[in-house]
């Protein structure tokens, strides 16, 4: 019996350190930090750009920023309900260039890259704001409340 327990807990721990072992960057930190990342899998944190939701066939291409640096995003996949423009959202994926003849399916059209660079994403996190921004509080230093086409 107490080798089952063992087990039970070994596995329990394993899962929960498989996701707490994926390196977390702001956009801007992973877009300096690209050519060490290479093409491990790691967590990007940004804003979704207003005006850049494309949806696909196989799931949705969009543009995150944070301190005013832009990544263009290929998610794989249906994005959370609470999905839309100027909230804060973590992706989970790689890096991953244009032709490079990954596995990766490159953004549309109408997201653009950074010299071809762009993060494909397989899992998708979305907070409500007042939450994360409680709870994380030294991840959004710079946060605007009011989006920017949004004025006084």
């Amino acid at each position: 019996m107490a080798a089952w327990i063992v087990v039970a807990l070994l596995v329990v721990v394993f899962n929960g350190l498989g996701d707490a072992t994926l390196f977390f960057r702001n956009a801007d930190e992973a877009v300096a930090e690209r050519d060490s990342l290479d093409d491990r899998r790691f967590r990007i944190q940004g804003r979704v750009v207003a005006d850049s939701i494309v949806p696909t066939d196989t799931g949705v291409d969009f543009v995150i920023a944070w301190n005013d640096v832009e990544v263009a995003v290929a998610h794989q996949g249906d994005p959370p309900d609470l999905f839309q423009e100027n909230i804060p959202v973590v992706l989970e994926g790689s890096w991953a260039r244009v032709d490079d003849g990954s596995e990766a399916v490159a953004p549309s059209d109408g997201v653009p890259t950074e010299d071809g660079w762009y993060f494909a994403s397989d899992r998708f996190f979305v907070k409500h704001e007042e939450v994360y921004v409680e709870e994380n509080p030294d991840r959004v230093t710079d946060y605007d409340e009011t989006p920017a086409d949004e004025g006084s």
